[in-house]
């Protein structure tokens, strides 16, 4: 991977892989794949994907999506320096053994570019849709992740839980790093915060407010959540997802956090850094290929930082 940029934070871009019903068109996997290319040349540091299924939120047009692991798989073969992961999978969806096994495939053939971004989901009509249990969403997280922890790092587990079991689990073959990828947990709310500080390498702060104060308070939580359990708060690694319109964009399907010239979005992106976030994922309008050259100056400028 390259570590040659002196920018103050990585930057990773957010592909869409799913409909547009508005437009009416379909993210095609060349789609996908050409603007992944693209961003990875133009120097962006990770490329994430989304892990949904179906969006029904009426009044809303209900759209689909591709299978997230299943794209990021075929990108961890195409790209050859970016990270990659899913912003983020929901444990709920998968078994947690099958989590572990399918991050510890994608970490091999990326030869080490993976970052397993989980999480407890929050969609009630998707879980529905695929049979999930939605209730004791946190408590069944818990549970999933100690599994994958466990299995990623141990690289074998038993385990009798409430929700899941594991009777002799084992990895193997195992994957280009002893311990596993990277595990990022998106979290905001405290007890979810709490479990990132006892098992997670990182914590992700998904799309809200990036406002200095609010920033502030959830660093402030999860260094008391660290501190809760013995753990020095520098050893986990803060990162945060962030909207951002450029003056091109239309139609976008959420309030953008950022928007402006390079030199604003620059210049946002360093007092996020400032604040002691290590990674900032993109979610880009348009997430074109014009959009993403249209973003590249952001990078240049970044790339100048002191």
């Amino acid at each position: 991977m390259d570590t040659a940029r002196n920018r103050p934070l990585k930057i990773g871009l957010l592909t869409p892989t799913w409909e547009n019903p508005a437009a009416g068109t379909v993210t095609r996997w060349n789609d996908v794949r050409e603007r992944v290319l693209l961003a990875e040349a133009l120097g962006f540091d990770s490329m994430w994907l989304v892990d949904h299924f179906l969006w029904r939120h009426p009044p809303e047009e209900t759209f689909g999506f591709w299978d997230g692991w299943s794209m990021l798989s075929a990108l961890a073969d195409a790209t050859s320096r970016v990270e990659l992961g899913l912003l983020v999978a929901c444990t709920s969806y998968r078994h947690p053994t099958v989590i572990a096994r399918i991050a510890d495939t994608i970490d091999e053939i990326s030869d080490g570019r993976l970052i397993l971004g989980i999480g407890a989901g929050w969609t009630e009509t998707e879980f529905q849709a695929l049979g999930a249990p939605y209730d004791h969403r946190a408590s069944r997280f818990e549970e999933a992740l100690t599994i994958i922890a466990t299995l990623l790092r141990e690289g074998a587990i038993n385990f009798e839980g409430t929700y899941y079991q594991a009777r002799e689990a084992e990895l193997r073959p195992r994957g280009p790093r002893p311990n596993g990828p990277p595990i990022m947990v998106g979290a905001t709310r405290d007890r979810m915060i709490q479990l990132a500080a006892r098992h997670a390498d990182n914590l992700n702060r998904d799309f809200g407010s990036i406002s200095r104060a609010d920033l502030a308070s959830w660093q402030a939580r999860t260094d008391a959540a660290c501190a809760a359990v013995g753990r020095d708060p520098a050893t986990l690694e803060r990162t945060v997802a962030v909207a951002v319109d450029l003056p091109s964009a239309q139609g976008a399907m959420r309030q953008a956090n950022l928007t402006g010239s390079p030199e604003e979005l620059a210049e946002s992106l360093r007092a996020i850094a400032a604040q002691g976030f290590t990674h900032a994922q993109i979610w880009l309008e348009p997430a074109t290929l014009a959009g993403i050259e249209a973003f590249a100056p952001t990078l240049e400028i970044l790339d100048r930082s002191s």
